[in-house]
């Protein structure tokens, strides 16, 4: 591992990983106009109706509200990898990493996949086991929420980079809860890992991405000089239909 400017360099403050299973499904359905995703909730609509009938710990639905700053696209597209345009996600928690495996197979999720397929140009399906926490992720309804969809030809410099830049958003934008998602041996290998967190709101966060110097001369610089893609995309939570 690399590591530019190492003055900034702290690790993030950790808790023990759980043995939470995660099973996630994105889908890319209406376009992008730069940073920010047409105002397409059709899909997320139809996916809301059917994620409580997929029995899970937890099942919540997200519609992308912007994409902040990334890095890579120079190595994603020499690795003949299409970059993360995911404008909608579900995610469910299991227990387990074998409850998460499980429930893929369950018909309710198979239908709610070819919902999303249906309805989308792209979708991506992986089970993940949570490889480091922040702290469990508070699905609030009015707060940001971030999946941040990273590559690497080595995973484990990766992870190594991620505590720092973590650290970084602990410090910066008092990140206060993020989950980091494994993909199992044998899922998909587009992305090495996945970080979800969230924020209570959006300008808790999104000044220091863009107007703070330190965000692209020690977090961005340190995924380029380790060969990492990293591409955040901030979602909304869609609200449950009975509200």
């Amino acid at each position: 591992m690399q590591l530019i400017r190492d003055d900034l360099a702290v690790k993030a403050r950790l808790l023990p990983p759980t043995d939470d299973g995660f099973l996630m499904l994105a889908a890319e359905a209406g376009r992008w106009f730069g940073f920010l995703p047409s105002a397409h909730t059709t899909l997320a609509a139809r996916l809301q109706k059917l994620a409580p009938t997929v029995e899970a710990r937890e099942a919540t639905v997200f519609r992308a509200l912007l994409r902040p700053p990334g890095e890579g696209d120079e190595l994603l597209t020499a690795r003949g990898l299409h970059p993360a345009r995911y404008d909608v996600v579900v995610l469910f928690r299991t227990a387990t990493v074998d409850g998460a495996l499980a429930l893929r197979e369950s018909a309710a999720y198979r239908q709610l996949v070819e919902t999303a397929r249906a309805g989308s140009r792209r979708t991506h399906e992986v089970v993940a086991s949570n490889a480091a926490r922040i702290a469990d992720v508070d699905h609030g309804p009015d707060h940001a929420f971030l999946f941040n969809y990273f590559y690497a030809d080595d995973r484990e410099t990766l992870l190594k980079v991620w505590q720092y830049t973590a650290g970084w958003f602990q410090q910066k934008t008092s990140l206060p809860n993020s989950v980091l998602m494994r993909p199992l041996d044998g899922e998909p290998a587009d992305y090495g890992i996945i970080n979800h967190g969230s924020w209570p709101t959006v300008p808790t966060f999104l000044p220091s991405l863009l107007f703070r110097p330190s965000f692209r001369s020690f977090v961005l610089a340190n995924f380029k000089a380790n060969g990492i893609a990293a591409q955040p995309i901030v979602y909304r939570r869609m609200e449950p239909q009975n509200r």
